[in-house]
């Protein structure tokens, strides 16, 4: 099924749907939740998925586990996405928070077949007990169980002050900001910053805005960029630097999220 919303298709019996939606570049899609858990994928472009909790992003090759009843809103950048709708009966496993994951091979042309297939909305199995359509979907399901998360999540705080700043921050991240502006900002001590940030994200300032410049660049490097190009824009004093810092923080360099964009076609 292709771009149709999944409020019209919700009542369905299915313990599965699967549609494909094309988006705009720049498209935002406003806070909002389902009743269904979804998976997340975009065969092109990049995604931003932000919840109370934190913001998560999420390069081409990868999917976001969204569990059922979480508000999330999700920024797209020329997506096409293959999402998975599942009743939380049929998933009771289902990661509780928000999870980016890898998407293999296996697991990427299984989505695609998904979303092709038809189905009969309003019977809950129509598919022969041995038919290709039942297999899909319990193979899909069997992969998306033992998908590893990703170290791509910014857990947000709660305190007003702080988030204000983040949500400043992330528009725009630099190296040369500092904790201590931060700081001062709120009127705290840097030490009460830094427990306040640690007891809300459970990472020190230093290493929170660290991921950050590092989360907002990977979209930019996966589109296509120089790493020079976004090392500068970030502040770093050379290239390597920041390669160096890249490969610390997402636990790869950067040239690995640049070759994504010759590798990635949509399906």
């Amino acid at each position: 099924m292709r771009n149709i919303s999944i409020n019209d298709i919700d009542h369905s019996p299915r313990g599965v749907l699967a549609i494909g939606t094309d988006y705009p570049p720049g498209h935002v899609l406003a806070a909002h939740e389902h009743r269904r858990a979804q998976f997340l994928f975009a065969v092109n472009g990049a995604m931003n998925v932000e919840t109370d909790d934190g913001e998560w992003t999420v390069l081409p090759s990868n999917a976001v586990m969204i569990p059922a009843g979480v508000a999330h809103a999700v920024t797209m950048d020329g997506v096409s996405t293959r999402s998975l709708y599942i009743e939380p009966s049929a998933a009771p496993w289902f990661p509780v928070r928000c999870r980016v994951v890898a998407v293999s091979s296996l697991l990427r042309e299984l989505l695609v077949a998904a979303v092709d297939m038809d189905v009969e909305l309003n019977v809950e199995d129509d598919f022969p007990a041995h038919g290709r359509g039942a297999a899909v979907f319990q193979l899909i399901l069997h992969e998306l169980r033992d998908l590893a998360p990703l170290p791509v999540e910014l857990p947000l705080p709660r305190h007003p002050g702080l988030r204000a700043l983040c949500t400043r921050y992330l528009a725009g991240p630099s190296i040369h900001d500092s904790p201590t502006r931060w700081a001062e900002q709120l009127h705290i001590s840097e030490r009460t910053l830094h427990r306040l940030l640690i007891s809300e994200t459970g990472m020190s300032a230093s290493s929170w805005m660290q991921r950050a410049c590092i989360l907002h660049a990977l979209p930019k490097l996966s589109a296509g960029a120089s790493v020079t190009a976004v090392a500068s824009e970030l502040g770093y004093s050379t290239p390597a630097a920041f390669a160096a810092m890249c490969t610390r923080v997402s636990g790869a360099p950067p040239s690995s999220y640049r070759a994504r964009v010759t590798t990635q076609t949509p399906g």
